[in-house]
């Protein structure tokens, strides 16, 4: 009843809980289409970006599907199955569009700074995955959205996409790799930074960190009060929309609001640790992102790869990742995350889902009992050469695997990401972990159309939201000349014209002339 009687301390129009990508986009997008409303973020920590969106946290940079191979599934029949593929790489175009109009508008600065050109890779060994591999390719490459990927077997070819794979390999392992060049290395929390110190000049937005949400609650006249606690003490807000895009802390925090919808939610965290190179001399050798095929159960978010990545201005090599467990949902969380999550509606999902997927748990149980050792080994596997002495291991992020309570089937385990609304839209959480970052502007642009309908479609919102995102709208999976014309122009703006302006074209043409004209010929027919 205290709760109840205390006068809010002020009233925002909007109020974004966590100071990660999504929070920070969300924030970007609502400034620009309703510049007059009053937006404020609170953050747990003392700083931003320091969890899932920290570069160190990231497990993955720039997914667009070029090379992680959990995105292309091969089915019952033999055939590949790239739709998801497809979804995430239109989507990842979609984000690069945003980027490239924040930087004509001045909130992000400098491109380097959190965008480089990084070709992906993916690479496999044995008959079996490299027939998979191929038939990946062939299914591929006949996209626009994936014109230039090059796939090869040829120890010499592959040697020259990344030289430290090849050497000490054993020559009579059959390998497969495809290479595609338009990929990049993308730093979230950069981008987080960026975004949020442009809103903070602005009168209409306020960020205040170091504060901890304590209640979420209903008013009685629509919208919710927020309580946090903090170094100022107990304050209490009143919005009239709330986000809770606090990455694997948005599951208790929309259990603490009591909507119905949040009761059918469960979340079961997965850490990961990576091996970490920073000799110049061995990272200069590597300048991609290479992918491999996951372990039998496990995450998504477990896909080994062997990756360059420039991080807060530091160049290195990163391979992993390892699971780890902990209680935590966030790597600065409490033990005590996970127990008081669990409810009596959440407890039996739980409980179905990991016995259906039994795999996983040998799995996170293996990779509990890795030594040094095993470390070491499974990253032989994609450097022959590599030793000890140049790896240090790193604590990454904590990852929140979602689990939904289905009617009809028990527990289900989702692998994406989940916008779970109230009914009258004044609340929405974001849970689950992949592609996470790299989709966090379409992600944000669908949230919109969920929760602001009205406004999306009107006359004002939809020229906006072209000038933002010029594609908005459009399926750029069978227009070539359309990705094309945006592919070059956010190469230009962003300052990726290394991976050049005019082999866009010529991919575009060659896709054309290969692809599009003989099937043009055979409806003609």
């Amino acid at each position: 009843m205290e709760f109840r009687k205390r006068q809010a301390d002020r009233q925002v129009d909007v109020l974004l809980v966590g100071g990660g990508i999504m929070s920070a986009t969300l924030g970007v997008l609502l400034h620009e289409l309703e510049p007059e409303w009053s937006i404020e973020l609170t953050e747990r920590l003392d700083r931003v970006a320091s969890e899932s969106s920290n570069g160190w946290n990231n497990a993955g940079t720039g997914h667009s599907a070029l090379c992680e191979l959990n995105y292309t599934p091969e089915t019952p029949d033999g055939s590949i199955n790239i739709s998801k593929a497809l979804s995430i790489n239109e989507q990842f175009q979609i984000s690069r569009q945003f980027w490239a109009h924040q930087v004509e508008a001045g909130v992000l600065k400098e491109p380097k700074s959190f965008i480089t050109p990084a070709p992906h890779m993916s690479f496999v060994w044995g008959e079996q995955n490299v027939a998979y591999l191929r038939k990946r390719y062939q299914a591929l490459v006949k996209s626009p959205l994936f014109a230039g990927m090059k796939f090869s077997t040829d120890r010499e070819v592959i040697a020259g996409w990344a030289p430290l794979m090849t050497r000490g390999l054993d020559p009579d392992t059959p390998v497969a790799a495809t290479w595609a060049p338009q990929g990049t290395d993308v730093d979230f929390g950069e981008i987080t930074r960026q975004f949020l110190a442009s809103l903070q000049q602005h009168p209409n937005f306020d960020m205040r960190t170091g504060r901890t949400v304590t209640g979420i609650r209903r008013n009685p006249a629509g919208g919710w009060r927020v309580t946090s606690t903090g170094a100022g003490g107990t304050e209490c807000v009143d919005a009239r929309f709330v986000f809770l895009g606090a990455g694997g802390g948005a599951l208790p925090l929309l259990q603490m609001s009591g909507i119905p919808e949040a009761r059918q939610y469960a979340g079961f965290p997965v850490g990961g640790s990576f091996l970490v190179c920073d000799n110049p001399e061995i990272v200069r050798q590597h300048a991609v992102k290479v992918y491999g095929k996951a372990a039998a159960g496990s995450p998504p978010m477990s896909v080994p790869h062997l990756d360059r990545r420039c991080i807060d201005g530091r160049e290195m090599l990163l391979f992993g990742p390892f699971a780890t467990f902990s209680t935590k949902f966030l790597k600065e969380g409490s033990l005590w995350d996970l127990p008081s999550s669990i409810t009596g509606r959440n407890l039996l999902p739980m409980l179905q889902v990991g016995y259906r997927n039994f795999e996983l748990v040998e799995y996170l149980a293996g990779q509990l009992l890795l030594t040094e050792k095993d470390r070491m080994k499974a990253l032989r596997a994609y450097y022959p050469e590599a030793r000890d002495e140049d790896w240090r291991l790193w604590q990454a992020g904590q990852r929140v695997q979602v689990i939904q309570k289905d009617p009809g089937h028990g527990g289900e385990l989702k692998l994406g990401t989940e916008i779970v609304t109230d009914a009258d839209r004044s609340l929405a959480a974001l849970l689950g972990a992949s592609p996470g970052a790299s989709t966090a502007a379409p992600i944000m642009l669908d949230l919109l159309a969920r929760i602001f309908p009205d406004r999306v479609e009107s006359a004002a919102w939809q020229e906006k939201l072209r000038q933002i995102v010029p594609t908005y709208g459009c399926d750029l999976r069978d227009a070539p000349e359309l990705i094309a014309r945006e592919w070059a122009e956010t190469c230009c703006t962003l300052d990726l014209l290394e991976i050049g302006f005019d082999e866009v074209r010529s991919r575009m043409d060659q896709f054309r002339a290969t692809v599009v004209a003989p099937l043009e010929g055979q409806e003609a027919a």
